[in-house]
């Protein structure tokens, strides 16, 4: 969740800035921009989802990060750190430091009012841009929604929806599943406040 623009640096400014501070701040073309905690429903979410995919790639060779993990998009400089990201086989990091990973295989993003259009629009063209990655999935914290989009050989991505509570999405590039009742579990769409989308950086 992002706030707005602090003073524009350089990356290696920005990954001192990060390595030695306690807040995260996403990066992109000079610019960082604070990262905001976000709702009970959007950390429920963000840690069902880790929590059911973890369950169901132990043993596989995939590994499954938080929001702790940093992630580079190495074509455009995006560095952020997504809800969930699943890495397959060897891990790739940016550099020596090996805490900003840069060869996702899915990447999942937790819905808010004020990064929606962005989540949607300019980071999922970045994310585009990363040759591992096979899907991507956004997930609404203010209503039972899951949207899925599967890389094709032919580099189209297809797009599927779920909205029932009974429904799973399938995850062919790591053969998962994800049912809605355990991405919402102990999550009330219903309580959680009305907030006006605010405009959203690098847009």
């Amino acid at each position: 969740m992002i706030a707005q623009p602090k003073n524009s640096m350089t990356e290696q400014a920005y990954l001192a800035l990060e390595r030695s501070g306690s807040y995260k701040h996403e990066y992109f073309d000079g610019e960082i921009f604070a990262m905001s905690g976000g709702t009970a429903s959007h950390n429920l979410i963000s840690g069902n989802a880790f929590a059911s995919l973890h369950t169901q790639l132990r043993g596989t060779g995939c590994r499954v990060f938080n929001s702790d993990m940093r992630l580079k998009v190495v074509a455009t400089g995006l560095n952020t750190y997504p809800d969930v990201t699943i890495v397959c086989g060897n891990f790739q990091f940016a550099d020596e430091s090996r805490d900003t990973i840069i060869n996702p295989m899915v990447i999942i993003e937790v819905l808010s009012p004020s990064t929606e259009r962005y989540d949607r629009g300019m980071k999922f063209q970045n994310y585009r841009m990363i040759a591992t990655l096979q899907e991507y999935i956004l997930i609404a914290q203010d209503k039972h929604q899951i949207e899925h989009y599967v890389r094709q050989e032919s580099g189209q991505w297809i797009f599927e929806e779920a909205k029932e509570f009974t429904d799973t999405i399938t995850l062919p590039s790591v053969r998962c599943v994800l049912p809605m009742s355990d991405v919402y579990d102990g999550v009330d769409v219903e309580q959680e406040p009305t907030r006006m989308p605010r405009d959203i950086p690098h847009e």
